[in-house]
């Protein structure tokens, strides 16, 4: 099944006769889109991307091609969106990225105390992409590293850091006691923040000097052949195996 085409019609609210019609084929030729691994014609390609608003290497990637020239086209087809702070990126893409995650959830922060008040319903929201198979990992910073005093001096916090991560830590509380989620604290030099849902990467560089708010992010989803989403899942699961479970302590 080709499963980017059918999420992305759900998420368009296409139906398959809407869309059969804007490429100019019958609604049994989408079906078979849907349902198989063909790749339709060139023309039909792009109608049904555009209409979608997607790139078409995010529907079929196979089009990509092989080689060096078909995994650059794949790496800058990764790129969905470029925001120019964090603040700009829709709540709705939040609440719609994590009510949807199937496999996986990955949160590296600091504090994150945006998250959880972008998402009130965060723990719950997590526990539910739980219980559905995902396999949840939230890394926020150790209040007691020294990578945090120093990440504070550079944004001028005035020494408060440590105290956000102790108060973003108590929305997550009850997690660790649920199967497949897990929280841990890292000492490590972060560069940016990173919110992965499955195949989709969300990137919150960290600039000297300025709050994470106050920086562009980059929405990035995962396709066969491209490097930047595989790029930043690496660095994250690099982070990880170096953190410590966090047993709901906040001294």
């Amino acid at each position: 099944m080709n499963e980017r085409l059918r999420l992305a019609m759900l998420r368009q609210a296409v139906l398959l006769e809407e869309l059969a019609a804007c490429c100019g084929v019958e609604p049994k030729s989408v079906e078979r889109w849907i349902n198989t691994d063909r790749i339709p014609h060139r023309r039909h390609r792009w109608a049904a991307a555009r209409h979608l608003s997607v790139d078409e290497i995010y529907l079929w990637p196979a089009v990509a091609g092989r080689g060096s020239s078909g995994n650059a086209e794949a790496t800058r087809a990764e790129l969905v969106e470029i925001y120019p702070d964090r603040a700009s990126v829709p709540r709705e893409l939040w609440l719609r990225l994590l009510g949807e995650a199937q496999e996986h959830v990955d949160v590296l922060v600091f504090s994150g105390t945006f998250y959880a008040q972008t998402q009130p319903r965060v723990a719950a929201m997590v526990t539910e992409a739980a219980q559905r198979g995902a396999q949840i990992r939230l890394c926020f910073g150790d209040p007691t590293a020294d990578s945090v005093a120093i990440r504070d001096r550079e944004e001028g916090l005035a020494g408060t850091l440590a105290s956000k991560i102790r108060s973003s830590l108590t929305y997550y509380r009850n997690l660790i006691e649920i199967d497949g989620c897990e929280v841990r604290l890292h000492s490590s030099t972060v560069y940016a923040s990173l919110f992965r849902y499955d195949d989709e990467v969300l990137v919150n560089p960290h600039v000297y000097g300025e709050p994470a708010s106050a920086n562009p992010t980059l929405h990035f989803r995962r396709l066969g052949g491209g490097s930047i989403a595989d790029h930043y899942i690496t660095s994250f699961d690099r982070v990880w195996s170096e953190a410590m479970p966090w047993n709901g302590d906040h001294s």
